[in-house]
Formats: structure tokens, C-alpha cells, sequence
């Protein structure tokens, strides 16, 4: 087996200020990347959009983020953070302003919009890699969770967008979010270095990407983190429309209970890692899928709001953030230091790719039939189906190896 050539890499800074930067980044991309899920509704009654058009909407975004990790991903390898951040992010800024100031007038140019403004959601390949070299094996769990944290950029647009849009106009956040990753983008070109142990690939990226798909942990991760991942994003983009047809809540209130769902996801992923840290990955994701089936069965029955519908989402949103934690503790646990970045990018397509199904389906299904109850069932089968899979790959090769 050939060993993979490095270069020098441009030394300096410190751990904890380059994993801030990098989850500062992550949290305004990912805001950007969310800047149209709060507005489905809006566009929805502005446009007369079906309920599929308006999950399509929210949707798009998410695919074009998910598949754009996969090549992010490989060019984070072979050119670092330092380079990859400031770049997504500028780049980022271009559909944000199409869609503030022209783009939002129909379907068909939201959608175009859409589609671009899935680079932001690439943020996420550039992050762990980055982060993944600046700490020791012990320490990547929690520093990844951490990192990971920056998801909750999807919060700070469900909890500004609206309120904006409101008060002043339709451009005003996309302008404001335009302004955050130009100052973002200049500041992380300034501050940011690659951790000077970093192992840089001289292959090509096709080379790279099809080892990468030939490591058991891409497509073992890849599975665990489409249901963990996936079902964050799914429930991120889609909640406020599901509480406002379920339960009949005004849109303000139920864009603030996804922020609370989001938030809660989001503090629980680092703790997804600190726990992969310390005991087996395989462990942490066997209980916190099993709290997704257990959830999403509940939720089928659609029980009141208060209290049981709402310990039922959060004890899923707790989970869902958990086990996306101690997935990528997986992935740095597992994956060769040369193919990180590789292995998040299919790993991360693959999560983005789980939030890109169940908001269609979720759709689709309360279109025919004016009730979730199956598509909440099919959730909990598909979480069923990821619990079994870690106990006999991941969990088995564990406890063989240990």
C-alpha cells in the first residue's frame, strides 16, 4: 500500500481560535443556506405554490449543498481551509443577492436561486477536515461536535428572516446576510491556518475520491449520518409548515419552535462527540436512534402540542443532534487523515441527501391524504433500519477490534 506524499503547509495559530473561525464560518454559510425556508410560507400564499411546490422550495437548496460537498470536500484536502472558506463563502454571496433583489418573484427563479445558494450548505466539507487536523485523535469527537455547532446558523434565520422581511423589506436579510459573508470571507483569509501537521494529497481527486469510496467507513458513516443529519435538516426546512397544517399554529410561532428545535440539536452535537470520545460511537448512536423511532411513532399519532407532542420533537431534536456528533467521532476515529476530507464530503452528501427526501415525501403525503402520520411512520422505519445497521457493521467491527 503506497503511502500518501505531503508538502509543507503554512504553520501558526492556535486550536481553539482556528475551531471558532471555522464554526463561525460554518454558521453564517449555513444561514445563507437557510435563508428560504422561512419564507415558504410567504411564497407559498404570494405565488398560490401546491404544498409539493412549497417542499420543493425548501428542498433544492438542500441537494445542491449536499452533492457540492463531495467535490468541497476532496479540494479541502488537496487545498486546505484557509483557501476553502473565504472561497465558498464569497461564492455564496451571489445567489444570496439574486434572490434578495430579483430572484423571488416566482417559482422558477426561486428555484434557480435555490440551486446556487446550496454552495453555502458545502461549508460543512471545508469545516471538518480543517478542524480534524488541528487536534489529537482523543480530542477530534468533540472538537468535530463542536464545529458542528455552526448548523445552528439555520436558527438564526428562522429567527431573523421573517422579522425582517416584516419590519422592513423583502432584500433586507439576504443584503444583511450578503454583508456577514463578505466580512466572514475577509477575516478568515487574514486569521485562518492550516494546522501545520496537516497532510496534503499530491493524488488526483478522482484517485482519491474513488479510494474514498472503497473504505467500509464512507458508506457505514454515509447510511447513519442520512438518518441523523438528514433528519435535522428535514425537520429544519419543513417544521413550520408541518406545525402550521398539523396544529393550526400562526407562522411566527411555529418558525420559533423550529428555532427552538434547532438550538436544542445544535448544542446536543457536541455533545454526540464528547460521549463518541469516551465510550464506543456505536453505543451513542444505538440510543439516540432509538429515541428517533421511539419519537416518531409518538408523533404519528399527532398528541397534543402540549406536552406530549413537544417532548416527542425535542427528545428528537436532542437525539438527532447527538447522534450527528458521534458520527463524524466515527469518521475521525476511522477514516485516514489524507481522506477526511474525501469521507466528509460523501458523508455529508449523503446527510444533506437525507433532508432532501422527507420534506417532498412529508409533502406529497399530506397533498393526498391531509395527514403525516405515514410519512412519520416511515421515519421511524428508517430509523429503525439505521439502528439495526450500526449494531452488525459498526458496532460489531467495535467490539472486534477493541
Amino acid at each position: 500500500m503506497s503511502t500518501t506524499p505531503t508538502r509543507p503547509v503554512r504553520a501558526g495559530g492556535r486550536p481553539g481560535v482556528m475551531l471558532a473561525l471555522a464554526t463561525i464560518g460554518f454558521a453564517v454559510n449555513f444561514w445563507a443556506w437557510a435563508l428560504l425556508s422561512p419564507l415558504a410560507t410567504k411564497f407559498t400564499a404570494a405565488l398560490h405554490l401546491s404544498s409539493f411546490q412549497q417542499s420543493l422550495l425548501v428542498a433544492v437548496p438542500v441537494v445542491v449543498g449536499s452533492l457540492g460537498r463531495i467535490p468541497i470536500g476532496a479540494l479541502t484536502d488537496r487545498f486546505g481551509g484557509r483557501v476553502m472558506f473565504p472561497l465558498v463563502s464569497l461564492a455564496t454571496i451571489v445567489p444570496v443577492l439574486y434572490l434578495g433583489l430579483s430572484g423571488h418573484t416566482s417559482l422558477p427563479a426561486i428555484l434557480v436561486g435555490g440551486f446556487f445558494l446550496g454552495i453555502g450548505g458545502t461549508a460543512f466539507a471545508v469545516g471538518v477536515p480543517f478542524v480534524n487536523a488541528w487536534f489529537p485523535a482523543e480530542r477530534r469527537g468533540f472538537a468535530v461536535g463542536v464545529f458542528g455547532m455552526g448548523m445552528g446558523g439555520t436558527a438564526i434565520s428562522a429567527l431573523t428572516t421573517v422579522k425582517l422581511v416584516d419590519a422592513h423589506s423583502m432584500q433586507t436579510p439576504f443584503l444583511i446576510t450578503a454583508a456577514v459573508l463578505a466580512v466572514y470571507a475577509v477575516v478568515a483569509w487574514v486569521v485562518l491556518r492550516d494546522a501545520p501537521n496537516r497532510v496534503v494529497p499530491s493524488t488526483p481527486a478522482a484517485e482519491r475520491l474513488g479510494a474514498t469510496l472503497k473504505l467500509p467507513i464512507t458508506w457505514q458513516a454515509a447510511a447513519l449520518y442520512a438518518v441523523a443529519f438528514g433528519g435535522y435538516v428535514a425537520f429544519s426546512v419543513y417544521l413550520p409548515a408541518y406545525l402550521k397544517n398539523a396544529y393550526g399554529l400562526a407562522h411566527a410561532d411555529a418558525a420559533n419552535r423550529m428555532a427552538g428545535f434547532v438550538l436544542l440539536a445544535v448544542l446536543m452535537r457536541p455533545v454526540g462527540g464528547w460521549l463518541a470520545d469516551r465510550i464506543a460511537p456505536s453505543r451513542v448512536l444505538a440510543a439516540t436512534l432509538g429515541l428517533v423511532v421511539a419519537g416518531a411513532v409518538v408523533q404519528a399519532f399527532t398528541p397534543g402540542l402540549a406536552p406530549i407532542g413537544t417532548v416527542a420533537f425535542l427528545g428528537m431534536a436532542a437525539a438527532l443532534g447527538t447522534a450527528s456528533g458521534a458520527t463524524f467521532a466515527l469518521v475521525a476515529q476511522k477514516a485516514p487523515a489524507s481522506q477526511v476530507g474525501s469521507v466528509t464530503g460523501v458523508v455529508g452528501a449523503a446527510g444533506g441527501l437525507g433532508g432532501f427526501v422527507p420534506p417532498l415525501v412529508m409533502g406529497s403525503i399530506y397533498g393526498s391524504y391531509h395527514s403525516y402520520a405515514l410519512g412519520l411512520s416511515l421515519l421511524a422505519m428508517v430509523a429503525l433500519g439505521a439502528l439495526v445497521l450500526n449494531l452488525l457493521t459498526v458496532g460489531r467491527r467495535r467490539a472486534v477490534t477493541a
